[in-house]
């Protein structure tokens, strides 16, 4: 009987610490890495790197020196070389390893190992980058970094940079304009969609940059960011009529840019520039970046008189998608379905634009569509998207690489706070001058409202 109460009274402890790190990292993932994940994890790779790297096929035979070496000073077994390890780096979502690679290998050999490495050392991904020739990083994710997004401290921070999500590998998806100029962003009704472009609206409101939207949809997306928006379009007709004066503006940009290359003989090299951002500080113009939400509304026709619109805006986006780079007018393309069978012009405006986001679509030709002509391999990820997790999307570009993220949430009424705050930032054009929507004036005191949409990462 005394044994007995003696186990219950040990029991009892370890029962009530075993299900506190249950839930811990059920609820808590990020604690539960830190306290315990964190190092059993390290002493997994400590004990057992040698064997485990034999095991997925990274190790080499030694070399003839290192041979007579271990036998002249012992008579220990000769056993393959891995490759050698660095320091381990803990973080706060998992661990980082650099590793310079044997003779004879290539990243592509721990890449191809890496869910074994994953099993191996009880952490939830492992990701390979090359560093430099002969050298790569390891990292070690040790939870599911996507299922509540916290993005980092830390993140790259520059004009036209925007960290709108989470990388699957705990690394920030910055939005570099100065980089890919020009994105499609595609997704389903309830995808997130609207979610990755809030964060691009108020990543962008606080910098010097002239925000433009052309909202189909009678402005329920864009409509609430206006007091930020230097123009705003929320039909068909509208657009119509801010497409050419955005051509207007490019080609008087255009002008400004020769203007500077005819200058006088003499001039240093550097003086002389192809795009806006060679100009001398006080002679750039403000960049522009485009936003045009649900893009197929501007495609669909049903008279003869609007397939000429659609024809005409549809030449102009491209033009826009071709030339306005080097005059600092940027692209951001959104819909719920993009392709050929739009009408004419659709798949030359598809192949002008860089960078793809592709969120859960209804269908594999939605996702074929964003990221069958860059990379075939992310079509199987992005069809694989499930409901319950809105915000998660496949991001490419025409390099051939892509990666899983997933922005965090941001409710309308802080988006809309945020342009209301930076307001005083819209720049001064007077091309467009007609185009900016009327900002009601806001009574003093009115609160906002109570009830919120759904959070996103929850």
């Amino acid at each position: 009987m005394s044994d007995l109460t003696t186990l219950l009274e040990v029991g009892g402890p370890v029962a009530a610490l075993g299900g506190g790190a249950a839930y811990t990292r059920a609820r808590h993932p990020g604690l539960y890495w830190s306290t315990v994940g964190l190092p059993l994890s390290t002493a997994r790779l400590l004990s057992s790197y040698g064997s485990v790297m034999e095991a997925c096929g990274l190790t080499v035979a030694p070399s003839r020196l290192r041979v007579l070496a271990v036998k002249a000073t012992s008579r220990r077994e000769v056993r393959p070389v891995p490759p050698r390890r660095g320091i381990i780096r803990p973080t706060t979502t998992g661990l980082r390893l650099r590793l310079r690679l044997a003779p004879g290998q290539e990243p592509a050999d721990p890449a191809a190992s890496a869910e074994r490495l994953r099993h191996a050392w009880g952490v939830h991904a492992v990701y390979v980058t090359t560093v430099k020739p002969g050298v790569v990083d390891l990292r070690l994710v040790g939870f599911d970094v996507l299922k509540r997004v916290r993005m980092p401290r830390k993140v790259p921070a520059g004009l036209l940079q925007v960290p709108v999500a989470l990388r699957e590998d705990a690394t920030p998806f910055v939005r570099d304009y100065r980089t890919v100029p020009h994105q499609l962003t595609l997704g389903a009704t309830l995808s997130g969609k609207s979610m990755y472009l809030r964060h691009l609206v108020t990543g962008l409101a606080h910098q010097p940059v002239a925000l433009i939207g052309i909202d189909c949809k009678r402005g329920v997306e864009l409509a609430p960011f206006a007091p930020r928006l230097s123009a705003l379009a929320t039909d068909p007709d509208q657009a119509a009529e801010l497409l050419p004066a955005l051509i207007r503006e490019m080609d008087d940009r255009y002008d400004l840019i020769k203007a500077r290359q005819g200058i006088a003989p003499g001039t240093p090299d550097e003086e002389i520039t192809s795009d806006i951002w060679g100009l001398p500080q006080r002679e750039r113009p403000v960049p522009v970046v485009l936003f045009v939400d649900e893009v197929a509304e501007l495609f669909l026709v049903a008279t003869k008189k609007e397939e000429e619109r659609r024809d005409e805006m549809v030449t102009q986006l491209i033009r826009l998608a071709q030339l306005g780079r080097a005059a600092g007018i940027y692209l951001e393309v959104c819909g719920q379905r993009f392709g050929a069978e739009l009408g004419k012009g659709a798949t030359m405006l598809r192949a002008q634009l860089t960078g793809r986001v592709c969120h859960r679509v209804n269908d594999e030709a939605s996702a074929k569509m964003a990221l069958g002509d860059i990379a075939p391999q992310a079509v199987s990820a992005a069809c694989a998207i499930a409901p319950e997790r809105p915000g998660l999307a496949v991001a490419g570009d025409t390099s051939g690489g892509w990666s899983r993220i997933r922005t965090p949430y941001l409710s309308l009424g802080d988006a809309a706070q945020t342009c209301r705050d930076s307001a005083h930032l819209v720049p001064d054009l007077p091309a467009l001058k007609r185009f900016q929507p009327d900002v009601p004036v806001r009574p003093v005191g009115t609160a906002s409202p109570v009830v919120k949409p759904r959070p996103v990462t929850d």
